[in-house]
């Protein structure tokens, strides 16, 4: 029997702003279990573009309108340069996330640049994108949209957690797939990490040397959304509002900070994945060697370790499987997760 393959390229920029991951990766038409990641990349960013995200948040309609537009030509620049590196020459598609600036689903806003038809015209190819206004339309957080993925490519692990920008987990429970924001992390660990000339505290070395601080701990515990109850989604505009100036009233030395939060991280996680023998983690965050020690001790979990290609590139290519199924017409956002009023087939497709 002839199998017949679906080639795509997957997409991703995260809150921390570690660069733009690229999978190209293989499908199967006839089992939409099965993938095979090719080639893997992530590309940088350069100080200006990170500072213009970095900012955008602040932007007027205006300049978020021209953004959408270079971002997505640099985007389609992005992925001319990994075709031609990996001389890859057979695209069914090309499924984009985009960056996202703002994420306020309580006010019925998402917003990711990254303009769909820019790259399909840099790039000559179908694109899927905008994979999350249509949920926010029904009522929906716009997020997590990767649950769907780990149910259909990863069905053998109790959790799927993934350590990026914020925390996130997906799994089963009473027959449905459950999923939702846990907690920040990178994009604070990052941030505080910069302010002493770092890109990023690599192994948690820094933390480590930090003193935990009891009060700020406590008060990051407090916090409102911990006690909210599933759907819900992170963005930036809340850690600036509810995670920076708690840190700002309770300590200044950036060790201290970084040990706090990790042990915050850990405490949050842990009373998520209590217990379970079977964790999934993916994510920047996994490479953290003191964090994935304090969520350990904390929750007593087995952690099962993936290839090295997965952890750094699974949302990477969940965003290529959302887009195989938004082709296809198929549910790739479930309402179990978002609290949209229905489950439905999310993103924009543009033809070159």
């Amino acid at each position: 029997m002839n199998e017949k393959h679906l080639f795509a390229i997957g997409l991703m920029s995260g809150t921390s702003l570690d660069g733009i991951d690229l999978v190209y990766v293989k499908f199967l038409e006839n089992d939409l279990s099965f993938f095979e990641i090719v080639h893997a990349d992530t590309i940088a960013y350069a100080t200006a573009w990170k500072q213009e995200l970095q900012k955008a948040i602040h932007f007027s309609a205006e300049e978020l309108r021209v953004l959408d537009q270079t971002y997505g030509k640099h985007l389609g620049q992005v992925l001319q340069s990994f075709i031609g590196n990996y001389q890859i020459k057979n695209i069914d598609f090309i499924a984009s996330h985009g960056h996202t600036i703002l994420h306020e689903p309580q006010k019925g806003s998402t917003l990711q640049v990254g303009a769909g038809a820019a790259i399909a015209k840099i790039t000559q190819q179908k694109v899927v994108c905008d994979f999350r206004t249509q949920d926010v339309q029904l009522g929906g957080q716009g997020a997590p949209l990767v649950p769907i993925g780990d149910a259909l490519l990863f069905p053998s692990y109790e959790f799927c957690l993934n350590l990026g920008g914020f925390s996130n987990v997906s799994f089963e429970k009473e027959g449905e797939r459950k999923a939702f924001d846990i907690c920040p992390v990178n994009i604070v660990l990052n941030l505080f990490s910069n302010k002493i000339g770092l890109e990023y505290d690599a192994s948690g070395a820094i933390a480590a040397e930090g003193v935990l601080n009891l009060p700020l701990l406590t008060s990051l515990n407090a916090l409102a959304f911990y006690s909210l109850a599933a759907p819900k989604s992170l963005g930036l505009e809340w850690v600036q509002k509810e995670i920076l100036p708690v840190i700002a009233r309770h300590e200044t030395d950036i060790p201290s900070i970084l040990r706090t939060f990790v042990e915050h991280i850990a405490m949050q996680i842990a009373k998520v994945v209590q217990n379970s023998d079977s964790v999934l983690v993916t994510g920047g965050g996994f490479f953290n060697t003191f964090l994935m020690e304090r969520i350990q001790y904390r929750s007593q979990c087995k952690v099962i370790q993936p290839s090295d290609a997965v952890i750094h590139y699974k949302e990477a290519l969940i965003f290529a499987f959302l887009g195989r199924l938004r082709i296809d017409n198929q549910i790739n956002c479930l309402k179990s997760v978002t609290g949209a009023i229905k489950n439905h087939s999310s993103g924009v497709i543009f033809l070159p």
